[in-house]
Order: structure tokens, then sequence, then C-alpha cells
């Protein structure tokens, strides 16, 4: 299952949004509160709970609490209260939002200000949706957390938006029966080689295990080797496949530039897969990693779509306005190259004088 289409209409700072989705991967970038998270949340919120309600024959008003509930959590608006995720300019009273899916489905979403436990869900689907994971990665890695977690995020209110819970489940999951796929091998070739170690888990800690030299607990790993833990151990436990659509949010958070590569390396390797990827940055070298790969045929012999997405306000109505293309060069309004090439011009009046 692939995403197509995201459609808001009065949600959170969007007042119109409708943007059309590469199957393989999406680059999100602008600046601080321009939304690149807010799509990334709502597009999650709506895909997460489809497995949920494939699983059994649930009523329309079991299904609507789904899809409610997971909003609330990964959202965390105060006392819970949907109707403050409708955008507050204008006058706004509602919200209408929808995610397009492959094979002509559709899952729409609409409530009005005043709701705390209430919307409108309508799924269209012409047939039996297809099993299908979403992940999110958030900005703060969990892998060296897990093991209690997901006891405590049961049992307590801990201030942690629902995305943190649904991964370190994932991350709970025991290692997959069957044998891998020849993508997945593939995959998990090159980032071992990339880490020159692999992963085990014992009594749900984690380790990584470099060979001739021992096993270490992922606390003592740098923070680019556990989201790349992360990633590995998804796929060897059987969550991270073909049929997945993977969100991560700001990668190069607490990042050294040196892992900057090795990731979007993992994540190209995980879109020829067929995994379906969005990620947010601020990152000029994410940015421009994946810019080089869309540029150059050397780079991507298998011609994989790369999108990339620049948010910015217009500066006399605040509005959020967007532009999408093929190649970050391309991009009119990109915040990143802005800075870049701002901090140049002062370096270069610092040298020759105005």
């Amino acid at each position: 299952m692939k995403i197509k289409r995201l459609t808001l209409s009065n949600f959170m700072a969007f007042e119109n949004l409708q943007l059309d989705w590469s199957d393989n991967i999406n680059i999100i970038c602008g600046e601080n509160s321009t939304g690149k998270t807010t799509l990334l949340k709502v597009m999650y919120s709506l895909t997460k709970p489809l497995n949920d309600i494939n699983k059994a024959n649930l009523t329309k008003e079991m299904e609507e609490q789904f899809f409610v509930k997971k909003m609330q959590g990964v959202f965390r608006p105060d006392d819970m209260k949907l109707g403050r995720l409708v955008s507050r300019n204008r006058g706004n009273k509602r919200t209408d939002f929808s995610v397009d899916l492959d094979r002509n489905q559709r899952i729409s979403v609409g409530f009005s200000r005043g709701q705390t436990n209430h919307a409108d869900i309508s799924i269209d689907r012409n047939r039996f949706m297809e099993k299908c994971e979403s992940i999110y990665i958030p900005t703060k890695e969990m892998i060296s957390t897990v093991e209690h977690f997901v006891t405590l995020y049961d049992e307590y209110h801990i201030d942690f938006e629902e995305m943190y819970y649904d991964l370190a489940k994932l991350l709970d999951r025991p290692l997959s029966k069957g044998p891998n796929t020849t993508e997945q091998n593939q995959v998990l070739r090159n980032l071992e080689e990339i880490m020159s170690g692999n992963i085990v888990q014992k009594n749900k800690k984690f380790y990584f295990k470099i060979k001739g030299e021992g096993e270490f607990e992922m606390g003592l790993l740098s923070d680019g080797y556990r989201k790349l833990s992360t990633i590995i151990y998804m796929i060897l436990s059987g969550s991270l496949n073909k049929n997945t659509i993977l969100f991560w949010d700001e990668p190069e958070t607490n990042m050294n530039p040196r892992m900057i590569r090795p990731i979007v390396q993992a994540l190209v390797a995980l879109a020829k897969m067929g995994v379906q990827v969005f990620v947010s940055t601020h990152d000029y070298f994410i940015q421009q990693e994946f810019n080089m790969v869309a540029s150059y045929p050397k780079l991507n012999p298998e011609k994989l779509d790369i999108r990339f997405l620049s948010l910015y306000r217009d500066e006399k109505t605040h509005d959020i306005h967007y532009e999408m293309t093929n190649s970050a060069s391309n991009l009119e309004n990109n915040a990143i190259m802005q800075e870049f090439d701002a901090m140049y011009d002062r370096e270069q009046r610092i040298i020759y004088g105005d």
C-alpha cells in the first residue's frame, strides 16, 4: 500500500493543501513551524490503524474510535480535545482531511472545533485493504529504552507522543521465524557493512555485536548507530518490509554529519526494497545527498522517484505555501539552501568587506 495523495483543509497551520506523493522517497523541508512534522503525523494517524480495523468485523463506531484515539495519542492536544487541531485562522470551525491510497482507496476525516472524542470517518475501499505497516521514527531514539518503556506507557500517563510507544512495541517483537527476502538481505548487508557489526537482542535489551570485540549496550553507541540499529532490527523482526510506509522525523537529530550518507544510503536501499519513505529535515547534508541520487542516473539506476517538498510562509499573509519538485536544486523557496547561501555571503563580506 502506498499513500498517493494528502489533502488538508483548515487543519492546524494549513488552510488548504493537496500533495501528490512519490511511491519511493519524499523529502520535506522548510523553516520551523511550517508544518513538516504535522504532515508526517497526520499521514501516520490515518494509516497506522488500518491493520487493526482489518483484523475483525467492526462497527462504524468502533472503526471511528481507532482513528480518533490514534490522532489524540499522536498529536496530544490539550485535554485530548480533537477539535483543538482545527485551524484557528479566519474563524474556521471545522477541518476535513484525507489520504488517497493506491487501488482507489481513501480515508477521510472531519470534525468541528467543539469535538473531543468524535470525528466523521469515511473509509472508501473497493476491496479488503492489503496488510501494511506504518512506522514512525521520531527525533528521539528508542532502541536503548525499550526494556521498560512499553510497560510504563501502559500503566502511567507519560508525556510522550504515541509514536514512541508504537515504535517501542515494534522493537519489542521477537525475530521473525521465516527467512528474509532477497531484498531484505541486501539491505541488511549494506547496513551491517556500514556499521561493521550486527544487532542482537537478549531479554528485551539490544546489543551491537562487533566480531572480535564482543557485544556493546545500545546506550554506549552514538545516536547514529542506534538509529541504524533500529532499522536493522525492524527488518530482522519482519516489521519493516516491502509493504511498509516509513516516516522519519529529522534523522539528523543528534547525528554526526559523517553518519548522514550511510543513513541516506539505507533509506535508498529501503525504497528499492519497496518501502515508501517520508523524511522531514532541516539538514543541508541530507537534502543534498538525496539530491545527488535524484540528479545523477549513475547513483540511481533503478530510477527511484525522489520528490522534494518545500514549505514556506507568505511574508505578507503568513499563510503556508508549498512547492514540490524532483530536484532540490529546482526549489525556488529552499530554506536550507537560502541559509547556506546567506552564510557564504556573510563570510565573503568578512573577507572582502562590504
